[in-house]
């Protein structure tokens, strides 16, 4: 029964994982013969003012997304789960679960054009109060935060239901035993509902940090990495090096810069984990 599971991980992760690590060590136009350039790629990286702030725009861009993921999600799933009718509950659950199901290209183009400048209607409500409205995507210091409330408005959702599912798993009692010697909802999020959630803040925070470093396609459509780069996210300087500049072997060293960075920061979490996350049940 592990035969097929084995045999798509070895065809579509280890396999092409394997094959990137080989070829960042040598230099390839796609058109010419490869040439082994030894250790030059990764020392190019060090040098590489582009993707050196594609790096520092992808953890800013992680960094304050999954922040305000984790709280955001917390505090709505927290709401969600208060007594009410089913049908309410699930109303609530699908609204704000629906913009995950968008694609990201039609959500690109639908914020693009609500936010434009001249003739989005956020910028003309903006304008109708008197207030200038912002270059949204094209300020270079609005752009970056813009995408950011973005990618919160279109996924937040997806965090909200993993937490919202850990909340459902917590024992009713232990609140009832609590309200019994007379602590308070503040009281009993800290003592009960923290703790017995924190494995899955654990999980949620690693995912959230995983998918929000590899974001890609808001910033190709909207803003091409810029203003000035911007809003360059490292996976897109590694999609332009490889299909613009049609160097390979370099985007394959950049590449592994993605590899390494959400590996150093997952084994990260996961060792801070031990002084936060109770697996007590």
């Amino acid at each position: 029964m592990l035969a097929p599971s084995i045999v798509i991980y070895l065809l579509f992760v280890a396999m092409p994982l394997v094959a990137t690590i080989a070829l960042s060590f040598f230099s390839w136009d796609l058109l010419s013969s490869p040439v082994f350039a030894g250790f030059a790629n990764f020392a190019g990286l060090m040098k590489d003012a582009t993707t050196l702030r594609s790096i520092g725009n992808t953890l800013f861009f992680a960094i304050i997304t999954v922040i305000v993921h984790m709280v955001g999600a917390v505090l709505l799933a927290i709401a969600i789960n208060r007594p009410m009718h089913w049908v309410i509950r699930k109303l609530m659950s699908a609204a704000i679960f629906f913009p995950v199901l968008i694609s990201w290209a039609a959500v690109s183009l639908t914020w693009q054009y609500i936010l434009d400048p001249n003739f989005g209607f956020v910028s003309y409500y903006l304008k109708q109060l008197g207030i200038t409205a912002p270059g949204w995507f094209i300020d270079p210091h609005s752009a970056l935060p813009s995408l950011i409330g973005l990618d919160v408005w279109h996924s937040l959702g997806y965090t909200m239901v993993i937490i919202l599912t850990g909340l459902q798993g917590i024992p009713p009692t232990l609140y009832e035993a609590a309200r019994i010697d007379g602590a308070g909802p503040v009281r009993q999020f800290w003592s009960i509902t923290l703790p017995m959630l924190s494995p899955t803040l654990l999980f949620a925070s690693i995912i959230s940090f995983v998918g929000a470093f590899q974001i890609f396609d808001p910033m190709f459509i909207i803003t091409q990495g810029g203003p000035n780069n911007s809003t360059l996210s490292i996976v897109q300087d590694v999609y332009y090096t490889a299909f613009r500049d049609f160097n390979m072997g370099y985007a394959s060293a950049k590449s592994l810069i993605i590899v390494v960075v959400i590996l150093v920061v997952s084994l990260l979490q996961l060792g801070v984990s031990r002084r936060w996350v109770n697996y007590d049940k």
